[in-house]
């Protein structure tokens, strides 16, 4: 009787030792079936099964060579380095600069160009009675300045205060300015003006002379309205001048300061 409490069939079975050689060396035995048949716990064909898989993991190892250890790459080790003094830097400012303000302009004077062309071009529709007594009244304004007008069938000819235009405005941008609204509808020839003015200085009649006949066109033909007032003629321009304040010089102007 042995002193395990397991049925006899269950103990397994213990192989004597292998002896060992004469000069002391002994080396392991090899992992084989009946070794595996003495560990506890693994059966048989369950150690026959892990045999040859454990014999390709040590041909795996023994065929495995470590690769040699490559020095990192540094990144960008292969860019040209761009150096940029303080003086061209500041020259690429004030190029990129004026090229902006070149662009800016460019397109300013292509807006003023477009809407020169489009107000070049009389209003096709305008239909004004030329009858011989037919007569066209209307009032304008500008800052302080007058201009009762009177439209009439003729030549094209103003008679301002009883003077021509040219010897009234001497001013050849006043003088555009005044016979924009005749040329916006293709009468700049065919119409007179008759005017009388009072108040203002010299741009300030101008501009209530140019309000004027296009009031008066308004009365000859109001199908006009929608394009005189597209061009700005019909609009009174209330800006005037702003008036002078208490304790300064103008209207915002300050006396200068002195601390002593």
């Amino acid at each position: 009787m042995t002193d395990d409490p397991r049925p006899e069939q269950e103990q397994p079975a213990v192989e004597a030792e292998p002896e060992t050689a004469a000069s002391g060396s002994a080396e392991p035995a090899p992992y084989s079936e009946p070794v595996a048949a003495s560990v506890p716990g693994i059966s048989s064909q369950a150690a026959a099964e892990a045999q040859p898989e454990v014999a390709a993991a040590e041909d795996d190892e023994e065929e495995y060579e470590p690769a040699p250890r490559q020095r990192p790459e540094i990144p960008g080790a292969d860019l040209i380095p761009d150096i940029v003094t303080d003086s061209e830097e500041f020259l690429d400012a004030e190029a990129r600069a004026a090229a902006e303000a070149e662009a800016e302009a460019a397109a300013a004077r292509a807006r003023e160009q477009e809407q020169d062309a489009d107000e070049a071009q009389p209003i096709a529709d305008a239909a004004i009675d030329l009858a011989a007594g037919a007569r066209y009244t209307a009032t304008g304004k500008r800052k302080t300045a007058v201009a009762r007008v009177i439209l009439k069938p003729g030549t094209g000819a103003y008679q301002i205060n009883g003077r021509a235009l040219e010897a009234y405005f001497p001013r050849d941008t006043l003088q555009r300015m005044i016979r924009q609204p005749l040329e916006a509808v293709g009468y700049e020839s065919r119409m007179d003006v008759v005017a009388r003015m009072h108040g203002g200085g010299m741009a300030a009649q101008a501009g209530a002379l140019r309000h004027g006949i296009s009031r008066a066109l308004l009365e000859a033909d109001p199908n006009l309205r929608g394009e005189l007032k597209r061009r700005g003629f019909l609009t009174r321009d209330s800006r005037v001048k702003e008036r002078k304040k208490a304790g300064l010089k103008k209207a915002r102007k300050r006396p200068q300061f002195s601390k002593r």
